[in-house]
């Protein structure tokens, strides 16, 4: 039997060496991020969920913390009111640093960009809709909108600029419903949650298509990470983006609308090729922003930062400023991509969990089958050797017994 384990451990190692690279796999010591506190304390908010250990462990060991998360020898990372950061590489899929990157927190209209990277590719952009009464119920006159008007007639096109320049409310709702199908608003939401599911984005839950608080509404800084970079991807959400500002025309007598994009890094940190803000009372300043320097893309992602004494944009800052101080080479984590979904099975072999949190089924990919069906050969092969063995001397011994009654004997009793 001892053959047998040494057997299966040394295959069974050999598909997860393979698929999962080389990042660091020991969960470091806690360290506690550098934080400055805000002159106005934040008010009281509920707990957020606790971090499953296997989700937590998604993109790396060194990223299943609560607290800091960054290549050694670094330099100091900026201190920051977020609650939670995570700074990435889109182009080497590689996370640079992070606090709490696994921590669920309120995303505010950073969720836009799901709704964005989840329809974009379904919705004609040339394609006019009508907005009913319904897309405009319950949107507070106060909250962010692009200024549709009931029975207004907008193309796809001009409520994607809407959503991305002006964190229009009235905007994503209308995308939403018109995306959801015959299902509507919710049938977009349910789209939503379906496409952060194939991204393995599986923190990230929506509840409204806008990012207003919703019940169990969540998302964490690494999950961002993965939206913004699928988002990034695609050449009509970055020149949505990166516009600065459109002249929305009126479709049969609707009023044209003038739009200019919210305050974000365009125009104010070298390099920015885009991001979104936001904001509600208990998601507090969430933004996400992707900056290029040097061919190499960096995204920045945090969550529950504070209006003081940076605010969400100089803390983006602070944090690409950083990102952009280490080595190419310097990484903790990875970004995980939806081709690689045997990975969320192998961090639960790790940890003797399911993926999914539950106990009891496995999911085999074929190579680690195969390495099964290997070792499962191997060790029947050594369990039989004693077997064999023991059947080798029984048949020596019959065949001597056997020589031995035919042997012819001398007239002195012994066999010549």
């Amino acid at each position: 039997m001892a053959i047998f384990r040494v057997t299966l451990g040394a295959i069974l190692a050999v598909p997860a060496a393979v698929v999962v690279p080389a990042v660091p796999t020991a969960a470091a010591p806690y360290v506690s991020c550098p934080a400055v506190k805000p002159p106005v304390p934040p008010p009281a908010a509920p707990s957020p969920p606790a971090v499953d250990r296997v989700q937590g462990a998604v993109g790396g060991e060194a990223l299943a913390t609560a607290g800091l998360a960054v290549p050694a020898g670094a330099p100091t990372a900026p201190a920051v009111t977020a609650t939670s950061w995570l700074v990435a590489d889109l182009d080497r899929g590689v996370v640079l640093g992070g606090c709490g990157p696994h921590e669920y927190r309120a995303p505010a209209s950073v969720q836009k960009l799901l709704l964005a990277e989840t329809l974009m590719p379904h919705l004609d952009p040339a394609q006019v809709v009508e907005v009913s009464r319904d897309d405009l119920r319950d949107l507070d006159p106060a909250s962010s909108l692009m200024g549709l008007v009931e029975g207004g007639r907008y193309s796809i096109e001009s409520l994607w600029l809407g959503l991305l320049l002006k964190s229009g409310n009235d905007a994503a709702n209308v995308l939403a419903r018109v995306g959801g199908g015959s299902a509507g608003r919710q049938g977009g939401v349910q789209a939503m949650n379906d496409e952060a599911h194939r991204l393995r984005a599986n923190q990230t839950h929506a509840a409204t298509p806008s990012g207003l608080d919703g019940p169990g509404q969540y998302t964490s800084a690494y999950d961002l990470a993965l939206i913004a970079r699928a988002a990034f991807a695609r050449e009509d959400f970055r020149r949505y983006i990166a516009t600065r500002t459109a002249q929305i025309p009126g479709e049969s007598g609707t009023p044209s609308l003038a739009l200019t994009h919210d305050l974000t890094l365009l125009d104010h940190y070298p390099g920015t090729l885009g991001g979104k803000t936001g904001f509600t009372d208990l998601a507090r300043q969430t933004y996400v922003g992707v900056a290029e320097r040097d061919g190499r893309r960096l995204a920045v992602t945090l969550l529950g930062a504070e209006t003081a004494p940076l605010g969400s944009l100089g803390e983006a800052a602070a944090l690409l400023n950083w990102g952009y101080s280490l080595a190419p080479d310097a990484y903790v984590g990875r970004l995980v991509t939806p081709e690689e979904k045997r990975d969320d099975h192998a961090v639960a072999a790790a940890h003797g969990e399911r993926s999914d949190g539950a106990a009891g089924r496995w999911s085999w990919s074929l190579p680690a089958a195969l390495a099964l069906g290997v070792a499962v050969l191997l060790a029947a092969f050594a369990l039989t050797i004693p077997w064999r063995r023991m059947t080798a001397r029984r048949r020596a011994d019959e065949r001597r017994r056997a020589e031995a009654a035919v042997a012819p004997v001398d007239r002195r009793g012994g066999e010549v």
